[in-house]
């Protein structure tokens, strides 16, 4: 890679996040790097000075990006932007990760569990007691109305998974959205519509102030009664109290819940012993290293050539 000037560069890119991902991250990134033609000294020990870019987890050892003076972006490992998009000190364009592997594994996670309710599989996988208990099949899926809350790149993709598999696919997002196969609504009348009467409902938003228990007992009662609720977006989206309060009701018969507002979940939080709960330790779906590692490359080719970067956070948005 070279200048404008047509002298040969060597870009300083600094690994900030814990020593774990360092050892999964060093060889994807140095190979899709070399693929790339980044002529790079890629190390978790540069001077702030001297760094160009920073590959970036909040869980890392950088919280102050001041003395980074030269900084042309962070480019984050993770989806979730909230815990670093309002650091102050960060004034350089922040990416957060759009990965075509983590969202091939939400897409399998979510279309399991709505495949899993549609089924009533827990009903039969659980009932192996020698007795043969009379039922009937499962309804079509085009019978079943799902909702997804979240019309993002993960929102949109298990949406459309789902519209494929003949499900009623409603989605939902905070401004107009149009995605091949689904019906898609936008604002609080959207919201409405996108929940009432759905029989299934997964949640795939980011994590902001706007969305905070966007799931709560009035949306809820909207639903079918005896739906469905499937959450591997962000554990703030839902009201606890209100969920545990439906799924006594009768409201909502389960829920399948990935992500919590304290992780690990606390041993004595009540969705541990709920019959009608099932958790899974914040495993959906996870950023892979080697795609992962040629988004990161590709930022990184734009951004010597003097365009735009792609997936910059919308810092007044949160996401």
């Amino acid at each position: 890679m070279s200048t404008d000037r047509g002298r040969d560069l060597t870009l300083n890119v600094l690994f900030a996040a814990q020593p774990k991902s360092w050892a999964e991250y060093e060889a994807p990134l140095r190979s899709a790097f070399a693929k790339a033609g980044i002529d790079a000294v890629l190390s978790t020990d540069i001077a702030p000075a001297d760094v160009d870019y920073i590959v970036y987890a909040p869980n890392g050892p950088v919280t102050d990006f001041t003395p980074f003076t030269k900084l042309k972006a962070v480019l984050s490992l993770w989806a979730g932007v909230e815990t670093m998009v309002h650091n102050p000190t960060l004034t350089a364009p922040l990416c957060r990760m759009v990965d075509h592997g983590l969202t091939e594994s939400m897409v399998e996670w979510v279309t399991g569990h709505v495949l899993r309710y549609h089924l009533d599989m827990d009903r039969f996988v659980a009932g192996q007691d020698g007795v043969w208990r009379a039922g009937t099949a499962a309804p079509l899926a085009r019978d079943r109305k799902v909702c997804v809350l979240g019309l993002g790149v993960l929102g949109a993709g298990c949406a459309q998974a789902l519209a494929r598999l003949n499900f009623d696919v409603h989605g939902w997002a905070r401004g107009p959205k149009t995605v091949d196969g689904v019906t898609c609504h936008h604002g609080e009348d959207g919201l409405k519509d996108a929940l009432r009467d759905a029989d299934m409902v997964a949640l795939l938003l980011p994590d902001t102030a706007a969305t905070e228990n966007v799931l709560n007992a009035e949306r809820m009662a909207l639903m079918r009664r005896g739906g469905f609720v499937v959450n591997p977006g962000r554990g703030p989206l839902i009201d606890d109290a209100a969920l545990i309060a439906a799924l006594d009701g009768g409201q909502l018969a389960h829920a399948t819940l990935d992500v919590f507002r304290v992780e690990p979940l606390p041993e004595d939080h009540p969705f541990w012993a709920h019959p009608k709960v099932t958790v899974t330790p914040h495993i959906a779906a996870e950023t892979k290293a080697t795609t992962a590692s040629e988004v990161i490359a590709e930022n990184i080719v734009l951004g010597e050539a003097g365009q735009p970067f792609v997936h910059v956070v919308d810092r007044a948005a949160g996401y």
